[in-house]
């Protein structure tokens, strides 16, 4: 009796303490609903990632801002990514300033590649381990760097880490081996993702085996499929309810191995899941940010950064089929997404950062701004403005 009384007591003191944080730091982040101007939040965006980049001692880009906190280390895999945003953005603006800095985060990540060829797991650290997913990933920025700029440093980065990339992926088409620390054992079908880093590789390469090895991941991946679209063992944390944003890492990954090789059944197999996003999208632009294979809400907060994804995966699906269903789905998301980002925040650690959930306090990097986050967030209005302005 005792014992249990203890529990109550724990569970009580818990739940108390979770409803004074909320109290004390959601209006820490206060958007303003009415401000739907694509232009100044995308500005707003870069201008955050900008001073993440530039809060740390190396040029790589901050994990993101605990509310009331300074800026975290930086991130080796979403740095990758983030810089192939800046080489993008820097084409479409003529801004050289986002092209430098690009640069100065592919030399920061050729710094710390591991000696295999790999990039580590997890936040900068002294003691790294490789991981597969984050490999790709930076793939995707070194890449966009050596077509930017000719640089072979960047297509020999690319190349080892391609070669520890091949070097470690099953008959099959997956990765067993060489997943990060942090992910579930045998629950990584987005690694199809970073497979798009390989592919995109072995285009800029002009090396057949790494575009051969993506199409065998690639094909792993829908192979897995459901009748109904659904993507199993698909999460960072729980796969019988993933997030949207591992969901929209995997439709990401389909569509862009699909365009490098021409192979239609990947983008099929994408908006296939796409399709079923849009059938449980509120009207609001709403989407749940876990979900179960029947696509039931198995939560009771919005992920903003797979949000932010499927709102790409959509442009793109209309880029590609004229489909206007899929723009229309886009504009929702991302007026939603606007509605939801404090671009007039006094404190610069938080202005034009996003959160990973909303509201702020959900299950997904609760209470942070994140780099990824906000680099989605800029993708998805850039891309809608290109593909329907």
């Amino acid at each position: 009796m005792f014992s249990l009384a203890r529990k109550v007591a724990r569970r009580l003191l818990y739940l108390w303490e979770g409803r004074r944080q909320r109290a004390r730091l959601t209006p820490l982040y206060a958007p303003d609903a009415d401000n739907l101007d694509r232009h100044d939040h995308i500005n707003e965006a870069i201008g955050w990632l900008k001073r993440a980049q530039d809060a740390g001692a190396d040029r790589g880009v901050s994990y993101g801002t605990p509310f009331g906190h300074d800026f975290d280390v930086s991130y080796p895999e979403t740095t990758g990514y983030i810089c192939q945003t800046f080489v993008e953005q820097s084409q479409l603006t003529g801004d050289r300033d986002l092209l430098e800095r690009a640069i100065k985060m592919g030399d920061w990540e050729i710094s710390i590649q591991l000696p295999e060829g790999a990039v580590m797991g997890g936040k900068v650290n002294d003691e790294p381990a490789p991981a597969v997913f984050n490999t790709g990933m930076v793939l995707l920025g070194w890449n966009s760097l050596f077509h930017a700029t000719g640089e072979v440093r960047f297509a020999e980065a690319a190349r080892r880490a391609s070669d520890w990339l091949v070097s470690l992926q099953e008959p099959d088409g997956r990765w067993l081996r060489g997943n990060s620390k942090f992910a579930l054992a045998d629950s990584t079908l987005y690694n199809v993702k970073a497979a798009w880093g390989l592919c995109e590789a072995g285009a800029v390469l002009n090396e057949d085996r790494f575009v051969e090895a993506e199409i065998r991941n690639a094909e792993y991946c829908l192979a897995r499929q459901m009748p109904n679209g659904w993507l199993p063992d698909c999460c960072l944390s729980d796969p019988q309810r993933p997030l949207l944003h591992t969901l929209a890492y995997s439709m990401q990954g389909l569509i862009g191995i699909g365009k490098v090789t021409g192979r239609s059944d990947f983008i099929h197999g994408a908006g296939r899941l796409a399709d079923a996003q849009m059938r449980i999208m509120r009207a609001d632009g709403y989407i749940p940010g876990r979900q179960t294979a029947n696509f039931s809400p198995a939560a009771n907060w919005c992920c903003l950064t797979g949000s932010a994804q499927t709102s790409i995966v959509w442009s793109e699906l209309f880029r590609l089929s004229q489909d206007r269903r899929y723009i229309h789905a886009a504009r929702s998301v991302n007026r939603y997404l606007m509605a939801r980002h404090d671009i007039r925040n006094p404190d610069p650690r938080l202005r034009g950062g996003v959160p990973g959930s909303w509201p702020v306090w959900g299950d997904y990097g609760p209470f942070q701004v994140l780099n990824w986050a906000t680099k989605f967030f800029v993708d998805a209005l850039s891309l809608e403005l290109q593909v329907s302005p």
